[in-house]
């Protein structure tokens, strides 16, 4: 799953976008499903550790700017491993501290103060291993730019497709 800057910077910059929506019920939404220890209940993962999208509008709708935030955070987990990313190491974690002072600044992200203990930054100056700045940042903006609405159709129509799974290669 990509880290809390990672879904933040998408929130600001959806946000940036969606102007209706309520700003601290939105970040609540995006932040809420890694701040417990359930996440197989938050997640709605399957027994594949997969988020299934379509089990989360069994209880809830997009009818709140929590709920909107909430499935923008799972959305995101989806589409990063099942489309972004190719390869899984343990090195990425390492890669989302070294991004995250970039990610910071540039998408003005304002960390709220229950998970900023979380937020951590690595030591300037390594390099980056499984992921790159042009990389994320092609997925804040294509995310940020996501219909939430017609992503949730487009999984109630077919959510087997919505299931899938992309293995990832070792790097």
């Amino acid at each position: 799953m990509p880290g809390y800057v990672i879904h933040l910077a998408i929130a600001e910059k959806y946000l940036e976008k969606n102007k209706k929506e309520n700003y601290d019920e939105f970040i609540d939404g995006v932040i809420y499903p890694d701040e417990t220890d359930n996440k197989y209940k938050t997640h709605y993962w399957n027994e594949m550790r997969s988020v299934n999208l379509s089990n989360f509008f069994k209880e809830n709708k997009l009818d709140t700017s929590f709920n909107r935030g909430y499935f923008l955070h799972l959305l995101t987990d989806y589409l990063f491993y099942n489309k972004y990313i190719e390869y899984w190491s343990t090195d990425i974690y390492t890669d989302y501290d070294l991004l995250n002072p970039y990610l910071l600044k540039k998408y003005h992200v304002k960390l709220p103060s229950k998970i900023k203990k979380y937020v951590h930054v690595a030591e300037q100056g390594k390099s980056l291993k499984i992921l790159s700045k042009e990389v994320v940042d092609k997925f804040i903006e294509d995310l940020s730019n996501l219909d939430l609405e017609h992503i949730k159709e487009e999984i109630m129509k077919a959510p087997k497709e919505w299931t899938k799974v992309r293995p990832l290669k070792e790097p």
